[in-house]
């Protein structure tokens, strides 16, 4: 309605697009030279006022811990010293969880690449570099230019070595042993069969995650809708419970002395002891030594979190495989030779693979990371801003897959320990997330602090890998617990787990009825494929799991039939009162009636 005289014009209405909403300050700024000038030559830029003590304070148990320290928001000035040991943190805790899936696949047994230790020192010096140069990318988030994309979280978000890829290289490469395409040979005993080194597997899974994670890049560019719909808890928290349930046996093979031949525990050759006749203190396969040795690993953990100050808690499992290498160097158990031999330093591509594309099942994990990093970072978990990281994320993640098999190390993905390290030390801030990259760098280059992962014996590995691979298992479980367990959320998570945990107890299970015997190598190719898929039971759930939650239709939640029922409790209490208010005018009516006669 105006003023001015004539007709009133129709009002019309603009709604801004997504688009139009400034996200610049989400990316990252190169700093002014006056902020590097207080920073860098200023005591309060080194030190600043925080109180170093509290990281080292340790823990009383039954007591309750009221003192918090102050929280270091994103884009919070952080003092250079509380940076480095920030940063210093997150890499210890991301360790053990960067190398040991290279240690499994590159290590020896079925299913592994069973390689020398000079290829295997490499693979782990790659895995670290490529940790710390992909969580750069994540850290700083930059636009994609003259578009509304970003490659990156912006957030403390670390890269590293993802766990999901180990059970479908193992199928893979096993299958790739029993078809002749990975060689076989003779143990030094001249009897004994054996799985010789396959450097070929390495280069056709690095070959098939570049191609798979261009699937992943194309899911990025989808509204975060859509892969939520894609990929809810429902599916996640199944999948990832299964990779942990799987990951679980392997680690507790290693405790018992090895994913070796000698784990079949042979009676005689060469090896009836682990890890092989020519090792020190060989013993057999689940003696009690090894058995000892992984449990004091696992002790150890469960000590440093009783007592442990919140900086040695946040490196529990590099504490437990410390203290277990130093028991086991003392009393023999490991061979410094190979730590001798080891060059000094190296970098990528010092090695090389051949690689073939093949087809495997792979997934988004990412949201659900990056979600978990917004809400200990104190920033809003809904939103465009926040859809703007989840898509940056995804992208990255896309792009780390791609450019890890560059670089030739396995798919890395967002970390999610390390969400716990900000919630505990209170620090979101990226620039210890800068450090962090720093120190992971430097440990892959400096060759011979990789190759200390390699002296490790496999029950002193064990005895971590199966609390590291418990934690996976009981990520599933808390994703499922934020589920509503309505009839038919039971029933997908019974349907996907039945069979997935099924093959992952009985591996061989599903295999059989799919067979081949023709001449044809693409046919070949889908039969193994199929199989490979078959036979890798967090596979099978998700398949199952994605299939029942797009089939079966949704539950009205029981907030809503409350409401239902509630209706109808008030519609029947409103019939009773007005058929009683009529009873009682009927019955004053008689009363009246009955005083007049």
């Amino acid at each position: 309605i105006t003023s001015a005289p004539g007709p009133t014009p129709v009002p019309s209405y603009e709604v801004q697009p997504e688009s139009h909403e400034d996200l610049s300050h989400t990316a990252g700024r190169l700093p002014s030279l006056h902020s590097i000038y207080e920073t860098l030559f200023t005591k309060d830029g080194w030190f600043g006022d925080y109180d170093y003590g509290f990281l080292c304070m340790p823990t009383i148990p039954c007591m309750k811990n009221t003192r918090q320290p102050p929280f270091f928001g994103l884009k919070t000035k952080l003092p250079v010293l509380l940076a480095l040991v920030m940063g210093f943190q997150h890499s210890l805790a991301m360790i053990a969880g960067v190398v040991t899936p290279v240690l499994i696949m590159s290590g020896p047994g079925t299913g592994n690449m069973n390689l020398d230790t000079e290829t295997r020192s490499y693979m782990l010096s790659a895995s670290l570099i490529s940790s710390g140069i992909l969580s750069l990318i994540q850290i700083t988030r930059f636009r994609i230019l003259n578009t509304k994309y970003y490659i990156g979280t912006g957030l403390l978000s670390v890269v590293g070595t993802s766990f999901n890829f180990v059970p479908t290289f193992e199928a893979m490469t096993t299958r790739m042993y029993m078809n002749g395409q990975c060689p076989m040979g003779l143990a030094p005993d001249g009897i004994t069969p054996v799985q010789l080194p396959c450097p070929e597997a390495w280069g056709a899974f690095l070959g098939t995650c570049m191609l798979c994670s261009l699937i992943e890049i194309l899911l990025a560019f989808l509204p975060p809708r859509i892969m939520k719909n894609l990929f809810p808890p429902l599916v996640t928290g199944v999948t990832v419970f299964l990779i942990g349930a799987k990951l679980i046996g392997t680690g507790l093979t290693q405790w018992a002395g090895g994913a070796g031949p000698c784990s079949a525990m042979p009676a005689e050759g060469f090896f009836s002891v682990c890890p092989n006749m020519g090792a020190p203190h060989a013993a057999p396969w689940a003696s009690p030594q090894w058995i000892g040795l992984g449990f004091l690993v696992f002790m150890t953990i469960m000590f440093v979190e009783f007592f442990g100050s919140p900086f040695m808690r946040n490196a529990q499992v590099v504490i437990g495989l410390i203290v277990g290498l130093i028991v086991a160097a003392a009393t023999g158990y490991t061979d410094s030779s190979m730590l001798d031999d080891a060059p000094t330093a190296t970098f990528l591509w010092v090695k090389n693979f051949s690689t073939f594309p093949l087809s495997i099942l792979t997934m988004v994990e990412a949201i659900g990371d990056v979600t978990a990093s917004c809400e200990v970072s104190r920033l809003a978990v809904e939103g465009r801003e926040f859809e703007s990281r989840i898509q940056g994320g995804v992208l990255a993640d896309g792009l780390g897959g791609f450019l890890s098999a560059v670089m030739t190390n396995s798919p890395m993905s967002v970390f999610a320990q390390n969400n716990g390290i900000i919630a505990l030390t209170r620090c979101a801030n990226t620039s210890a997330g800068y450090m962090c990259c720093m120190f992971l760098i430097l440990m892959g280059i400096f060759s011979k602090f990789g190759t200390l992962f390699l002296m490790i014996p496999d029950s002193v590995l064990g005895g971590m890998t199966t609390f590291l691979f418990a934690n996976v298992a009981s990520s599933g479980i808390r994703i499922l617990a934020f589920l509503k367990w309505s009839r038919r959320d039971r029933f997908i998570v019974s349907a996907a787990i039945s069979l997935g945990l099924g093959v992952s107890l009985i591996p061989n299970a599903l295999t059989h009825f799919v067979s081949y015997n023709g001449s044809s190598p693409v046919v070949q190719g889908l039969v193994d494929s199929a199989n490979i898929i078959l036979s890798t039971g967090f596979c099978v759930g998700a398949i199952i799991a994605i299939l029942l939650n797009q089939i079966l239709p949704e539950e009205k939640p029981e907030e809503e039939m409350e409401e239902v029922a509630e209706g109808v409790r008030q519609a029947d209490s409103k019939q009773a009162a007005k058929i009683a208010a009529e009873m009682e005018e009927a019955a004053n009516g008689d009363k009246a009636d009955m005083k007049h006669l």
